[in-house]
């Protein structure tokens, strides 16, 4: 019967699978919002790049002679 009160009591005192779920938590927490931040800069870059092309297919390349004058939009 004391064995059985002490794991008891040692169970009650353990605070390890706490302190997992904790970090998980917060693993998880990181990971969204890494997610978020990559997708966010992604759509960023894309416009960026999408504007320049519409730029520089209107009066740049093609006039001077050095490409196309028509940007790829595929990807």
């Amino acid at each position: 019967m004391k064995s059985l009160i002490h794991v008891a009591r040692q169970f009650r005192d353990d605070e390890n699978g706490a302190a997992m779920v904790e970090y998980s938590i917060l693993i998880g927490i990181i990971a969204a919002a890494s997610i978020v931040a990559i997708i966010a800069i992604g759509g960023w870059v894309g416009s960026q790049f999408t504007g320049l092309c519409a730029k520089l297919s209107g009066t740049g390349i093609g006039s001077a002679g050095t490409g196309t004058g028509a940007c790829s939009t595929a990807g």
